[in-house]
């Protein structure tokens, strides 16, 4: 089997010139967004395992997610943001609202990573939070308002499955943001904390996250269609 009989059976097609065709392009960008889903699955639990297993002093979970980048895990935290959020830029929707949003959401994520909570300074930790909640908010809006939308055809029954996916996604990220400020606000000083509330609620919104851009990646409640691979 020579070459370009494989890459056509594996959906990489180009056209003669070399230059990549629609296929490929469609391939390629699912690809992408399974790989940026998966990571937002598996951040949490390499986070927490990996400090577990190389500090000595990691003992338990960390009070947040972001709270690991004063362990060793600090390189994988912010190495992962910045993936997400190059991702996030180079993203391409149906309009330009999709791009601004991208955009936004890259800038939100690279906050996280340069302004950290552990940082003694008040003024950055708010930076840090303001970036967070600005970051989760958008990716909100990605599932509940653009992941919905659709070519202009009648939604196949998978397409309105995937969109109710997306939904619920989408309003857990919104409650658990909202869980976390008022236990920021109200109970931080109270017994809840020793749950260390905030570490769960964002490993939520991770998974949320990342179960949608999975299920936008095709690789949960796909259909069987090629006219449904670029929907």
């Amino acid at each position: 089997m020579d070459m370009g009989s494989l890459t056509t059976l594996m959906g990489y097609r180009s056209a003669r010139d070399g230059t990549p065709t629609k296929d490929w392009l469609a391939v390629s960008y699912l690809t992408l967004r399974r790989a940026i889903g998966l990571m937002g699955v598996l951040l949490p639990v390499i986070l927490a395992v990996g400090c577990f297993l190389l500090e000595a002093t990691c003992l338990g979970l960390e009070q947040s997610i972001s709270a690991y980048y004063g362990t060793i895990m600090r390189n994988v935290f912010v190495g992962v943001l910045f993936t997400i959020g190059w991702f996030l830029f180079s993203y391409k929707g149906y309009e330009d609202r999709d791009d601004m949003a991208g955009d936004l959401a890259c800038v939100f994520a690279l906050g996280i990573a340069l302004f950290p909570i552990t940082n003694p300074q008040v003024w950055v930790q708010y930076l840090h939070l303001f970036f967070a909640v600005a970051l989760f908010s958008t990716l909100a809006y990605f599932s509940i308002v653009l992941f919905t939308k659709s070519d202009g055809g009648p939604p196949s029954p998978r397409k309105k499955t995937r969109n109710t996916v997306y939904r619920i996604c989408g309003w857990v990220m919104l409650a658990c943001i909202a869980l976390i400020l008022v236990f920021k606000l109200f109970l931080q000083d109270t017994s809840i904390a020793n749950l260390k509330p905030t570490f769960w609620l964002e490993t939520f919104m991770l998974w949320a996250f990342g179960v949608s851009w999975m299920t936008k990646g095709k690789l949960l409640w796909d259909d069987v269609t090629d006219a449904e691979l670029v929907a």
